[in-house]
């Protein structure tokens, strides 16, 4: 037996998710790697019932920089990558004009399978937003990703992946574009660990504003910010 998945090896087989938590299945050593391994069986959650795939995390094992968001999309489930579909596509546009486009980031979402509805005609399917029992379930592969790579700045994407991280009273209008302490993944105090967290849009909602010039000018905004404290 591999020793580094010895955790999700241990995970019930026939496990329907009911139990919403995906920590039976971390690997109990081993890096990025053996966490991405492992993700690929969770049924820490219903989720992976419906979802092609598990979506995890994607970049160098230290980067300087890490994305975090809500959960893949479409795009996302079908070709097992975070941030390939609309939404990344400007994402990088963004990180590219606040004069990150060379940092080597990583990206990751809080939930690791695509959410959604079937519409109501046709194959489309419509993102759904996790609900707080799922993103629980899923959190411990986000404090893993975090405590691994250890990031000098982690940027969240949007209120979901800003919950996850800083608790249910997180609200993007209010703490957007500021850097802050970096919270403990395991719970510690804020600023116990290293780097620092800076919140800013989703940028799927920069794709759904009316005025999307102005939005996508605030995302460059808020990341320029992050871009300072990497030099």
């Amino acid at each position: 037996m591999d020793s580094t998945n010895a955790n999700a090896s241990r995970a019930p087989a026939s496990d329907g998710g009911q139990g919403y938590d995906a920590t039976p299945y971390l690997p109990s050593r081993g890096g990025l790697a053996a966490l991405r391994r492992a993700a690929a069986d969770c049924h820490g959650c219903p989720l992976f019932q419906d979802a092609t795939q598990t979506v995890f995390g994607k970049g160098p094992a230290r980067a300087r920089l890490m994305l975090v968001g809500e959960q893949p999309g479409d795009q996302e489930d079908l070709k097992g990558e975070p941030f390939v579909g609309p939404a990344g596509q400007l994402l990088r546009r963004a990180l590219d004009e606040a004069g990150l486009g060379d940092e080597n980031a990583y990206f990751t979402n809080v939930v690791k399978h695509f959410k959604f509805t079937p519409a109501p005609r046709g194959k489309r399917r419509i993102h759904k937003a996790p609900s707080l029992r799922e993103m629980t379930a899923c959190r411990p592969w986000l404090a893993e990703e975090v405590k691994l790579v250890a990031p000098e700045v982690l940027v969240v994407l949007g209120g979901t992946a800003g919950k996850a991280l800083l608790g249910s009273s997180f609200r993007v209008g209010e703490r957007r574009g500021a850097l802050l302490p970096m919270p403990d993944p395991f719970g510690e105090e804020p600023g116990t660990a290293p780097g620092q967290l800076l919140a800013t849009v989703h940028p799927s909602a920069v794709l759904r504003a009316d005025d999307r010039e102005a939005a996508f000018a605030g995302l460059v905004a808020d990341l320029s910010v992050a871009a300072t404290a990497l030099e």
